[in-house]
């Protein structure tokens, strides 16, 4: 790939005060055009390119966390933010809030149950460290709980290790206990089951936790033996390592071992049995960051509609390719400065948001949605329960090769999932100003890709915050060294970038804040 950055500029143009940014060098003509229409045309497909050609070039190798690369990435997006005027987000002024991260490999040791030993990787699986010896187990059944079921009431659980199992109770019609229908609730959902369990488990202060899935076990099976083969750590959340208890997968061997009748009791209780767990890990430290702007609203500003893409991609190669991730996600990245770029204009000119816009990049993306889990869970900067929506946008630079239909296409998911309002609220967005093929392909439930799992908008919608995902789908050079800023389709990056922000417009300055009318449990 051709370098846009001659390496004898140094540590490229955040180092050089008389560089002019994208952002300097942009004008905007006054329009007579009314609300989004005026600032719209502001987000342009040469300043997009602009962006783009520079922060997926060489220089950045890749962006990943803790990394030379990535380093570079959030001194860029901060530059930007400045030479805009739009303010950090964090109180102190400052544009980086760290997440704590480290990589760690996967556990040496294993458990022993009444004296026999089990192997970690042989019949149990564990991605954390945690040790102890126990003579006795609290079983707690499905280990879930809902506004009408509990298999926790009545139970003393605190520091206790709980023995539990996937599933979830059933009324004798058949139907589901939780739902009342024919349908599962989110307890029973592969993708959630386990983070769903583990952090009530916290929640009840368990000292760890042991979980017999014999559909999830073959899945982490495959990723355990990956990650151990590997010569490049997992990496993780630190403050969830040191936060949560142990814990501990079961194939029906080992589970039928600690207690024989699992399968078919659903009834908790507690009993002697003498378990030990000597699970060790070494973790190495990583040092990275996510970066937050923030533009206030005029008459709401308590109310937070966040609009994110990750700044992050998987590095250089062992072959020492580097995979510049232009699409993945360079594409967001730029696109939220130029949306930041168009609400700024706006509030130049007095026609600022209602509610204030925070523009949030996050850091480990491709290691686990590890920044912006860090932004919900731990550290959020401003109130989640003020936080009406998020816009994530990931990929929205290419065409899937895999699709028929018009190339003026977007992939949306998740924009039905918590909010009626916000479905209906980008379908009118989308007719009256852009007219882009909105393709719901991936918001079906049985999507084989998962993928309204598999990005950032998955920890705010965890939380019914609605949100929307914008995405164009995967191609040849997903992941791939392949992954350049040639390969973009500028127009159609406008375009989407429009869109979002069009629909980032409507919800900052509707009367009321979005409806959530389909909360998860």
């Amino acid at each position: 790939m051709k370098k846009i950055i001659l390496i004898a500029l140094g540590f490229f143009m955040a180092c050089n005060p008389s560089k002019k940014t994208v952002a300097q060098e942009k004008t905007t003509a006054v329009t007579e055009k009314k609300g989004s229409e005026a600032y719209a045309p502001g987000i342009t497909k040469e300043e997009l390119k602009e962006h783009l050609y520079i922060y997926a070039s060489d220089e950045f190798e890749g962006r990943e966390p803790g990394q030379p690369g990535q380093k570079k990435a959030i001194a860029y997006l901060k530059e930007q933010y400045e030479a805009m005027g739009i303010a950090a987000a964090k109180s102190d002024g400052d544009y980086f809030q760290k997440v704590p991260l480290e990589f760690g490999t996967v556990p040496e040791g294993g458990i022993t149950v009444n004296g026999e030993d089990f192997v970690i990787g042989e019949h149990v699986l564990a991605f954390s460290e945690g040790s102890g010896d126990y003579d006795g187990i609290i079983y707690v059944g499905y280990g879930i709980e809902a506004d009408n079921y509990s298999d926790y009431e009545g139970l003393d659980v605190a520091g206790k290790l709980h023995l539990k199992k996937s599933g979830e109770p059933k009324n004798d019609n058949g139907t589901f206990v939780i739902s009342g229908t024919q349908e599962a609730s989110i307890w029973s959902n592969m993708s959630e089951s386990i983070g769903k369990r583990s952090e009530l488990a916290a929640l009840k202060g368990a000292k760890g936790i042991l979980y017999y899935d014999q559909q999830n076990y073959p899945r982490y099976k495959q990723f355990f033996d990956a990650t151990k083969k590997s010569n490049r750590p997992r990496m993780r959340l630190a403050s969830e390592s040191a936060n949560t208890p142990v814990f501990v997968l079961l194939d029906q061997t080992s589970a039928l071992e600690i207690m024989p009748n699992i399968a078919s009791s659903d009834t908790a209780k507690s009993f002697k049995i003498s378990i030990g767990l000597n699970l060790v890990n070494s973790n190495n430290k990583v040092d990275s960051e996510n970066v937050a702007a923030i533009i206030r609203g005029k008459t709401k500003p308590n109310e937070y509609l966040v609009i994110s893409s990750h700044l992050d991609h998987i590095g250089v190669n062992s072959n020492g390719e580097i995979n510049n991730g232009a699409d993945d996600d360079g594409s967001g990245t730029v696109a939220l400065l130029e949306i930041a770029e168009a609400f700024k204009e706006a509030e130049k000119r007095g026609d600022g948001p209602d509610r204030s816009i925070v523009f949030l990049h996050v850091t480990g993306e491709e290691k686990g949605l590890l920044g912006s889990k860090y932004y919900t869970d731990y550290e959020p900067i401003f109130p989640l329960s003020n936080t009406v929506a998020n816009l994530n946008i990931d990929m929205i630079g290419r065409i899937d090769p895999k699709r028929d239909g018009d190339r003026n296409y977007v992939y949306l998911i998740g924009s039905d999932k918590l909010s009626t309002e916000l479905h209906e609220l980008s379908e009118a967005v989308n007719e009256k100003h852009m007219q882009i093929e909105l393709d719901y392909t991936y918001n079906d439930e049985n999507d084989p890709n998962r993928f309204y799992y598999r990005s950032d908008h998955y920890n705010f919608a965890k939380n019914n915050i609605p949100i929307i995902f914008y995405f164009n789908g995967t191609h040849e050079d997903y992941h791939r060294p392949g992954d350049t800023p040639d390969k973009i389709n500028y127009d159609l990056l406008q375009n989407r970038a429009q869109l979002g922000f069009h629909t980032a417009w409507e919800v900052a300055n509707r009367e009321e804040r979005l409806t959530v009318d389909k909360a998860v449990n």
